[in-house]
């Protein structure tokens, strides 16, 4: 006899990280979604130095529901967003868990304050399929390193990049993103009528402090 597979919800506690005070003074927060096998600790330390120059700036890194040892039973501990094994309730899940901690977020912080989510690798799909069921829109989207999700319902990501500024961030030696798949990702958002700007700096898989900066300085001359 063949078993029977069922899902039951569970209550379980989510950690995320921030940097800054959230307030009716917060102008702007930034979303930011590590990749795969990182730590939200040591993936939001990449942005402090956006804080440290601008305090009507907070950032919130939240950390995938799954974590793992990276080499065998010890050692290191990294987190996933999900993998191939029920994909589908693993994204579920985040995305409930995404949406909870936004709603939370914005609780604290001014009616008008201007969110940016910006997803690194595995956190790019994440963050894809997450706002196309968010309960709040961004002004802004960042896809660093990773892709917009190719199964992701053509129609919600119609009503997501529907007059969305996105941005496109990788290095020109990334192992994991090709050339090839760089142009795909670029051809994909012209056949959804969107321009992305495409930012390249020299460097592999992984976040770098001018590229960031770029994106700061340019959301702050537009909110000027």
């Amino acid at each position: 006899m063949a078993a029977q597979e069922h899902h039951l919800p569970v209550v379980r506690t989510a950690r995320y990280y921030q940097l800054g005070e959230l307030s009716v003074a917060t102008r702007r927060v930034w979303v930011v979604a590590h990749g795969y096998g990182q730590l939200a600790m040591y993936f939001i330390r990449h942005f402090s130095f956006l804080v440290e120059a601008d305090p009507s700036l907070v950032i919130v890194a939240p950390e995938g529901l799954s974590r793992f040892y990276l080499q065998g039973t010890g050692g290191r501990v990294g987190a996933t967003w999900m993998t191939r094994e029920d994909r589908l309730t693993e994204i579920d899940d985040y995305v409930t868990y995404l949406n909870q901690l936004s709603e939370s977020i914005l609780s604290q912080a001014a009616p008008e304050v201007a969110v940016t989510v910006l997803g690194f690798s595995q956190g790019a799909a994440t963050v894809s399929r997450w706002l196309a069921q968010a309960p709040f829109r961004p002004v802004h989207l960042v896809l660093w390193a990773g892709a917009f999700p190719p199964d992701m319902d053509f129609t919600k990501a119609a009503h997501l990049l529907q007059g969305l500024p996105v941005t496109l961030v990788c290095g020109t030696e990334d192992e994991f993103v090709s050339e090839e798949a760089l142009q795909k990702q670029l051809r994909f958002f012209q056949e959804m009528q969107i321009e992305p700007r495409l930012i390249r700096f020299e460097g592999k898989h992984a976040l770098n402090a001018t590229a960031l900066a770029q994106l700061n300085e340019a959301e702050l001359t537009v909110s000027k």
